[in-house]
């Protein structure tokens, strides 16, 4: 059967419901117009337009969860969340255009996931496929729902898969190739506490079997609970990953002067490590990996050269939404004389990232933005770094072209929610006021 047929056969004389209208549930409204359901419920906190609906039955505004006791099958998105606020018997209906791609798509999917890094090393896997002379296709949550480019699901076709834990909550089936990368508290705003997240990032090798692949962080091997082979990847230790300035594959060292690569720091030769592995399961070479590596470029927002003004460096690492890609930033650019922190206040604790700055560091000012900088600042006990708050970007970035004399970082260690759109527009606005004349 074509994921097409098995789609239908899933949803015919079901009563569906949309859970969350945004890009993703617009999307399963599409795909559902040919699966014969019995009825279609589009459910949002916010307004929908019967336009936007038409022949669906709307249940939004704040009592639309109640609908979901009176149906069959729940597509939920991604940004939508529960929590505990719904019964066991009703996450049993939740499914998701994730969990559908991964149980009806028969194509060879290489599923990314972890706190930090996993777009970068996402992106990596589906280039060096790529140029290799593969086919192959990057969807998930790079903002393109997994379902969406189906028929463009070639039979020979790569499938790499950016899968963030919200996207994993609720799925029964994993990937064939499973790279878990790290786990940090995070997104404890969406999840009771630390361990329901880390329970979701987990799912991502939760239903492999003893023909699978999983590629786990040395520092949350200890999880991986699972009859798929297991490859740990690590700092100095594990069957992969970097040292020395290089990395290592099983027993092949490749040394820093092979490495010819854009992206900086030790976290990128992890994730580099780590990619090329995935990418050796998909039936390239390492050689082909590392022939192709001086040609990617990186993402935005991810350590991104801003420019040069008045002989100091703008670096942009909006990306940046724990205390651990901070520190990995400094790392990266260890002369780095001005930080600029601060975001939206989730709760996740900042001691790491006040230990670091109260330590033998380069830095010397610290700009703190509202809401979680005044967090991390109050625990900074070096005296060599001076304290400047700020109200919001506008005055960070001026603050930083009057003391910065060698790096400028933003690296939030925070989410942008309440300020910004997301960290895209968080970096943009940030990439503006850098180059305005102002």
């Amino acid at each position: 059967m074509t994921i097409d047929e098995k789609l239908k056969a899933f949803f015919e004389g079901k009563k569906v419901v949309i859970l969350g209208f945004g890009r993703e549930g617009r999307s399963t409204l599409k795909l559902l117009g040919s699966c014969n359901c019995k009825s279609i419920t589009v459910a949002d906190m916010n307004p929908v337009p019967e336009s936007e609906a038409e022949g669906c039955t709307l249940c939004c505004g704040e009592d639309y969860l109640t609908c979901l006791d009176d149906c069959d099958v729940i597509m939920k998105a991604p940004g939508v969340i529960l929590k505990n606020i719904v019964s066991d018997e009703i996450k049993a209906k939740i499914t998701s255009q994730t969990d559908l791609f991964l149980r009806f798509c028969d194509n060879m999917i290489i599923g990314i996931t972890g706190t930090k890094g996993k777009s970068t090393t996402s992106s990596l896997i589906k280039f060096f496929i790529e140029k290799s002379g593969k086919d192959t296709m990057l969807i998930g949550n790079i903002g393109v729902p997994p379902l969406e480019r189906r028929e463009e699901f070639t039979k020979d076709c790569v499938i790499v898969c950016e899968m963030s834990c919200h996207q994993l909550e609720y799925v029964k089936a994993s990937p064939d190739v499973a790279v878990l990368l790290n786990i940090y508290p995070e997104h404890l705003d969406h999840y009771t506490d630390f361990a329901a997240y880390r329970n979701a990032k987990l799912n991502i090798f939760r239903y492999q079997n003893e023909n699978d692949t999983l590629i786990i962080g040395e520092e949350v091997k200890q999880y991986a609970d699972t009859k798929a082979r297991v490859i740990t990847a690590g700092f100095s230790c594990g069957d992969i990953g970097t040292r020395n300035g290089g990395i290592f594959i099983g027993d092949e060292f490749y040394p820093a002067d092979v490495i010819d690569t854009k992206l900086k720091g030790e976290h990128n030769l992890y994730n580099i490590a780590i990619a090329i592995y995935a990418a050796t399961k998909a039936g390239c070479t390492v050689k082909q990996c590392l022939d192709a590596l001086p040609q990617f470029n990186g993402l935005e927002h991810r350590l991104e050269y801003v420019c040069m003004l008045n002989g100091a460096e703008y670096i942009n690492d909006s990306i940046s939404t724990a205390p651990q890609t901070a520190i990995a930033a400094l790392k990266a650019y260890p002369d780095t004389d001005t930080l600029i922190i601060g975001g939206m206040d989730r709760g996740i604790p900042y001691d790491e990232l006040s230990d670091w700055l109260s330590g033998d560091t380069s830095v010397r000012n610290l700009i703190i933005l509202p809401d979680s900088g005044k967090r991390v600042a109050e625990k900074v006990t070096n005296p060599l770094v001076k304290l400047i708050y700020a109200d919001d970007m506008e005055q960070a970035v001026k603050y930083a072209k009057q003391v910065t004399k060698t790096r400028c970082i933003l690296s939030p260690a925070a989410a942008s929610y309440g300020f910004y759109k997301n960290f895209e527009e968080r970096g943009k606005h940030f990439k503006e006021l850098v180059t305005s004349n102002n």
